[in-house]
């Protein structure tokens, strides 16, 4: 069964500082509180990488068009490390890429760059007006959901363009996180066991059998 290795939770990312205390108890605590942690997304990572893996009948509804990808080959997957836009290239990269940010508590990163690149597509005026106001509710304004972490200057740039919105609403935002994401959670993902294992060939025993 596939695994994975939980990084240092890096502070643009979303984590919490830990701190050793002295009582033994409580560093007890800490580390059953940790183990168990492990556990639990060690088994949705696993769980994800063999529901994606496992043929079956094509759904048809709209949400279900992001499992219609396979599972990579570790060829497939190797590339990955060439290059961040080689894994955001991937839509089984970016969901596993998904998972692993998911783990370290900031999937927001990830989710608010995939809206921005949706966000592009749009041709109606009206609806990139709309649209524009849901991202920013969404991962913008203070207090949002999924608040992204970019400084005050960027969202008052966004506030403002937000008003007469067009493509461009959130190129620096999201230029932002894609770099914190490219130079912090990247990394991290690339020396995980559950991507290391991703990119193993699966090895051939064979048997001698005594006659």
């Amino acid at each position: 069964m596939l695994s994975v290795v939980f990084m240092e939770i890096q502070p643009d990312c979303g984590g919490m500082d830990e701190s050793v205390g002295s009582d033994t108890k409580s560093v007890e605590k800490q580390e059953k509180m940790k183990r168990s942690l492990l556990k639990d997304w060690k088994t949705r990572l696993s769980s994800f990488l063999q529901n994606s893996s496992t043929p079956g009948k094509p759904k048809t509804s709209k949400k279900s068009k992001q499992q219609t990808f396979s599972k990579p080959s570790p060829e497939e997957a190797l590339l990955w490390s060439e290059g961040f836009e080689e894994l955001l290239a991937s839509k089984y990269g970016v969901a596993v890429f998904r998972a692993f940010l998911k783990s370290q508590f900031c999937e927001e990163n990830i989710d608010f760059w995939l809206a921005c690149e949706d966000f592009k597509k749009i041709k109606s005026s009206q609806k990139l007006s709309s649209k524009a106001k849901e991202i920013y509710i969404e991962f913008i304004e203070k207090d949002a959901p999924k608040e992204v972490n970019i400084d005050f200057q960027t969202k008052i740039l966004i506030v403002q363009n937000i008003q007469n919105a067009t493509t461009g609403c959130f190129t620096s935002a999201q230029k932002r996180i894609y770099s914190l994401m490219e130079n912090n959670s990247y990394p991290h993902f690339l020396a995980s066991e559950f991507y290391q294992n991703l990119c193993k060939k699966p090895q051939i025993t064979t048997e001698h059998h005594a006659i």
